[in-house]
């Protein structure tokens, strides 16, 4: 039995894995008209070239492209006509912006529990938080797996829901061959640096609604509406708009998503393969209608009682010596220091709101298990090597388990 390289023995990996982003040519050329063009904001042609590439990508009418991933969120819900007095159900398994977005939005986050198959939001859950007050829903695609949505358009169709979709780690994801981002009534997409679309930062939000996507347009143009004035401002809204360099960017990362998604795809249905082989480790399940998973991340689920009982954060621990860069993810939402301590003014301190929330008694037992004992993610850029990478995954987990148990 080799020595753990934690115990200070060799390795299984000392080979880096993929770096991200992946440029060229292409990226620098593009940034290279947008420079010689003269025009680096509004007016330019790459942003609208790089909506109409994207929409028409996902199968969306409109695209509006905007400065993050969060504030698409924000002007969607906006758009949605959701605010003061209004719930808006989340996951607890997110990163803040899907939380934090419904704040900024003055209306209340309930959180509903995930399924802890796939750690995406359980449907069955999200229902039993329905109350009048409900007026959207945000299904996270977490790390690049559709959620059931399905389930989720028959629950907003019965209680007369907004539906819009977190696709901030889901570029290329597809439900039932359907892209994610027009599935519901807005999608809202990421370019952030680790995404697997990414231009440092920025965003876009999808919609097959015109008045919604008007909405949004004005929303993230100062207000102005379309066809009108320069100085003609109609409604309140703030510039939120991308440059023409992030659009250039992206443009140019484009040519290469569908061939890094087919390559991810390849070797993550490789690897989960070889790991459902080792006792304790269980890769999450992907439902048979997700036709195309984007593999932002790879996650396992973690037992500790076959691996002698020793806890996450010492598997991590040793796989991350072993040169397998991997995390335990998030914290459960509601544990965040935003939501620890009681929020006395608005949304939830105005009198908009009739409803009684208190974060802290919040408690989603699969989301605690997922964040605190079970999941393990590996990242995006690692899928994009070939099989020895995959089988340098599997051998140091093995390795791990190996020592941990004798």
């Amino acid at each position: 039995m080799s020595k753990l390289a934690i115990d200070g023995g060799k390795p299984t990996r000392t080979k880096p894995f993929p770096a991200w982003p992946i440029w060229d040519e292409t990226e620098i050329n593009a940034l290279k008209e947008v420079l010689e063009s003269g025009i680096w904001g509004i007016g330019g042609n790459k942003v609208s070239e790089f909506e109409h590439k994207f929409s028409s990508y996902v199968g969306a009418k409109f695209g509006i492209c905007v400065t993050s991933g969060t504030t698409a969120l924000e002007i969607a819900l906006r758009a949605g006509n959701i605010g003061h007095g209004d719930e808006v159900i989340v996951p607890p398994y997110t990163f803040m912006a899907t939380a934090s977005s419904v704040l900024m939005s003055n209306a209340v986050p309930i959180f509903a529990d995930i399924d802890p198959e796939t750690y995406n939001i359980d449907p069955n859950e999200a229902e039993k938080v329905i109350t009048e007050r409900t007026k959207a829903i945000i299904p996270v695609h977490i790390g690049g797996c559709p959620a059931d949505m399905d389930a989720i358009m028959d629950i907003a169709k019965k209680h007369n829901l907004v539906v819009i979709e977190d696709c901030a780690q889901a570029h290329a994801g597809e439900w039932k061959g359907q892209k994610v981002g027009t599935i519901g009534d807005m999608g809202c997409f990421s370019f952030q640096s680790s995404k697997n679309l990414c231009a440092g930062e920025g965003g876009i939000i999808t919609t097959n609604n015109e008045k919604y996507a008007d909405r949004c347009w004005s929303y993230h143009n100062c207000g102005r509406v379309r066809q009108g004035a320069w100085y003609e401002h109609q409604v309140l809204g703030s510039n939120l708009r991308m440059t023409q360099w992030q659009a250039g960017i992206l443009l140019a990362q484009m040519e290469r998503l569908k061939e890094q998604t087919e390559t991810r795809n390849r070797n993550a249905l490789y690897l989960a393969e070889k790991l459902s082989e080792i006792d304790g480790i269980t890769p999450l399940k992907r439902d048979d209608r997700v036709t195309c998973h984007a593999y932002h991340l790879f996650i396992f689920k973690y037992d500790s009682s076959k691996f002698a009982d020793k806890p996450r954060s010492e598997f991590l621990q040793a796989l991350s010596a072993e040169g397998i860069p991997c995390s335990g993810g998030y914290n459960p939402l509601y544990k965040d220091d935003l939501f620890k301590a009681p929020i006395e003014e608005c949304p939830l301190g105005c009198g908009y709101y009739k409803g009684k929330v208190d974060y802290s008694k919040v408690y989603c037992p699969e989301t605690e298990k997922a964040c605190q004992e079970e999941g393990v993610w590996l990242f995006q850029s690692m899928f994009l090597g070939d099989q020895d990478d995959m089988d340098d995954i599997v051998n140091a987990i093995k390795k791990v388990k190996e020592n941990f148990c004798n």
